[in-house]
């Protein structure tokens, strides 16, 4: 691997010719395997991405009910991102939304038993759609790395954990 060349203007290092392959191939095959996903995904449960993670993350927690913002947090996305998102899955009846008894202005988001079934009838398609598209292409040690890589980019990315190294991925 080559040097990586230093840039004048900031003084900082930019990435050689073939980092910015590895790079480029990362980023193009991620966005290829999120569509495909998210197009099985649609036309096996009709749920988007973005329903399922809310879906996955009702079905996981305590008593199927979230605070708002602890959801959007464990999701990733902006508070006014997820709002919007779930006046549209309200609107279908998978989840309900009431006013929080413990935090003044904020809500608890429910998951209602056509969410639930929408999740179980969703879940065997979609995890056979990530088995087919993703861990079937990948040998065990290339399915390791990949863990290991994404486990590294995760702790390099999170602010919390600065400085420390990646955990081991069984």
């Amino acid at each position: 691997m080559t040097k990586a060349t230093p840039d004048r203007r900031k003084g900082r290092q930019l990435p050689t010719a073939e980092e910015l392959r590895a790079w480029r191939e990362y980023i193009e095959t991620a966005e290829a395997l999120r569509s495909r996903l998210a197009s099985r995904l649609q036309v096996e449960s009709s749920l988007s991405p973005g329903d399922y993670s809310v879906l996955l993350a009702l079905t996981e927690a305590p008593e199927r009910q979230l605070r708002s913002s602890a959801l959007a947090a464990h999701i990733g996305w902006e508070r006014s991102r997820l709002s919007h998102h779930l006046g549209r899955m309200e609107r279908r009846g998978l989840i309900r939304r009431q006013e929080c008894a413990t935090e003044r202005g904020g809500a608890e988001v429910l998951l209602t038993p056509a969410g639930a079934e929408a999740f179980r009838r969703s879940t065997v398609p979609h995890l056979r759609a990530v088995r087919e598209l993703f861990v079937d292409a990948l040998t065990p040690e290339q399915l390791r790395a990949a863990g290991e890589i994404a486990a590294a980019l995760r702790v390099h990315l999170d602010p919390r954990h600065a400085g420390q190294t990646p955990p081991d991925v069984p």
